[in-house]
């Protein structure tokens, strides 16, 4: 499940909306997103493992923070990976239409994104099990098409010596750290991995250890697939791909002039994408049903279909709420949008690992303490519209709580 939440979006397209920003220095980016991503993933592992229960960091900062933190944790993710669900709707429906050579406009994209939504949504309402055969599948697909590309680019264009000596010498530093905030997000889909933890076997064990093997593997394919789209096509005109119909990596795979690996690259993308949407849906769906489950939002999205075990009703709310993001058509604003409010998420995550108990912590407090600093240090260097924003959303988020506080005190008294 984690490698299908990361491998997706991230790869196919935010690489190359990145790159728009970072130039060559996005090979730096990917390295200092992914330094601060492994100590998120650490910070999220230790506490899935001592709290096990679906939700994430919104009960993580309910039990060892206070409401206000947790509620703010489940809004934050909420409105990012919604953006991420929307965008990775939208990156799938640009590389079918690339591959078919469907010139739709505006409308007809988003029609077409709201259809996969809605049979994605359909697929993981009837439960875990079914969504995870069809993750297998995905995961699989993706991974031998990534591989592909990189292996054939090597033989093709040789090794790429000039992006890693272009990234050192012709970027600054603020572009690399605006990179860095958008790239971070490509790696958060370990979060899934912990939202699962009411349906896992031996949580304690088993999440930390997917989490860290995820992180390992994510690292080198990023590194790989970022320096082979450089060097075949330059940092510039990689970062103008994403224009259009958002098929990057179709135009990589079509600038080498190998028979099949266009084909090869376009499943892939759209089999990774769908993974995506699939992890999503999962992850959103389980922090509805924690914060339903505590009265944050109405009772009835806490609803447990007794055959599948699934949150059906929480799903379907997730459907219709990435839905509404993908009518704005807009991948580089979804993802943008989701890269502040991310962060923010995984700040509070790092501070509820910060004041974890001594007997239930399984990594020294140096490790959350980083994490939490870079969260809040590469927030803000994201674009001032986007993270104005956010604040004013978290703002809207946490008057919603004081009054929802409110009201349930008054149903007690």
């Amino acid at each position: 499940m984690g490698l299908g939440s990361i491998v997706g979006t991230g790869i196919f397209v935010s690489i190359a909306i990145a790159t728009q920003i970072a130039g060559s220095g996005i090979i730096i980016a990917v390295v200092i997103a992914a330094v601060l991503a492994a100590f998120n993933g650490l910070s999220s592992a230790q506490l899935a493992a001592a709290h096990s229960v679906s939700g994430g960091t919104y009960e993580y900062g309910n039990r060892f923070l206070n409401s206000y933190f947790g509620f703010a944790a489940g809004w934050m993710f909420l409105i990012a990976k919604s953006a991420s669900a929307a965008t990775a709707v939208l990156g799938c429906v640009g590389y079918l239409f690339y591959a078919f050579c469907v010139n739709a406009d505006n409308v007809g994209i988003v029609g077409a994104g709201l259809l996969l939504l809605f049979v994605m949504t359909l697929l993981v309402s009837g439960g875990i099990r079914r969504s995870n055969q069809a993750n297998i599948i995905i995961v699989s697909a993706t991974l031998l098409g990534l591989a592909a590309l990189v292996i054939v680019s090597f033989f093709v264009k040789g090794f790429p010596v000039q992006p890693i000596v272009d990234s050192v010498k012709d970027t600054s530093i603020t572009s690399i750290l605006y990179g860095s905030a958008l790239m971070f997000v490509a790696y958060t889909g370990y979060g899934r991995i912990a939202t699962l933890g009411e349906e896992v076997s031996e949580p304690r064990t088993t999440i930390p250890k997917a989490i860290i093997l995820a992180m390992v593997i994510i690292v080198i394919l990023y590194l790989a697939v970022s320096l082979t789209a450089i060097n075949v096509m330059g940092a510039e005109a990689f970062g103008l791909s994403v224009e259009g119909k958002a098929a990057p990596l179709m135009l990589v795979a079509q600038s080498l002039s190998v028979p099949v690996i266009g084909s090869v690259i376009t499943i892939a993308a759209i089999t990774a994408m769908l993974g995506v949407v699939l992890n999503l849906l999962l992850g959103l769906s389980r922090v509805i049903l924690s914060m339903a489950r505590r009265k944050d939002l109405p009772a009835k999205l806490s609803k447990i279909n007794h055959k599948t075990q699934s949150p059906a009703v929480a799903v379907w709310v997730t459907g219709g709420i990435i839905g509404v993001l993908v009518l704005s058509g807009d991948v580089v604003f979804t993802w943008s949008f989701s890269a502040f409010t991310v962060l923010i998420y995984y700040a509070i995550t790092n501070l509820a690992a910060l004041r974890m108990p001594a007997d239930l912590r399984l990594y020294p407090r140096w490790i959350p303490a980083f994490g939490l600093f870079g969260c809040l240090f590469l927030a803000f260097w994201i674009e001032p519209t986007f993270w104005i924003g956010g604040l004013a959303l978290l703002g809207v988020g946490l008057i919603w709580h004081s009054i929802a506080l409110k009201l349930k005190s008054r149903n007690k008294d």
